[in-house]
């Protein structure tokens, strides 16, 4: 383990994740977006995708990061060393819909390249600053979409 590592701490475990997020689709979609659109004070969009596997709908919660017309999306899992499944959703079916404030667009999403994610990475940071804790807790390069 690396000194960074130890002193970050762990990504959450993966069964807590999914519990969350199932948890916080249904009260979302109860309240009408009025309960559970923030997360740690962030506000979150719904993303509804097609399963990489099963071909199926699913709809989860995210931090987002607002950009021109779109939105960033940052697969850091906590820092986590493996990509979230919704990663994988998203390379196999980038064709998405993002609710933001109620607001339903259809988009496509699509990872950025590094030289991308050089420039959009500090408004990612400055939106959500856990976020360069992830990076440095992991060795893997956290994947960024771009939706639009």
């Amino acid at each position: 383990m690396t000194e960074a590592t130890e002193d970050l701490g762990s990504p959450p475990p993966r069964w807590l994740l999914k519990l969350m997020t199932r948890i916080n689709v249904f009260v979302y979609n109860l309240s009408g977006g009025k309960l559970m659109s923030t997360l740690q004070g962030m506000k979150i969009c719904m993303i509804e995708m097609t399963g990489a596997k099963s071909g199926m709908k699913r709809t989860i919660p995210l931090m987002y990061v607002p950009h021109e017309k779109g939105v960033v999306l940052v697969a850091s899992q906590g820092g986590a060393p493996t990509n979230p499944v919704w990663y994988h959703n998203l390379k196999a079916h980038p064709q998405v819909k993002v609710i933001v404030d109620g607001t339903t667009r259809d988009m496509t999403a699509r990872q950025v390249d590094d030289e991308e994610k050089v420039e959009l990475w500090p408004t990612c940071v400055e939106y959500y600053p856990p976020y360069e804790d992830y990076q440095k807790r992991t060795e893997r390069n956290i994947p960024v979409f771009l939706c639009e």
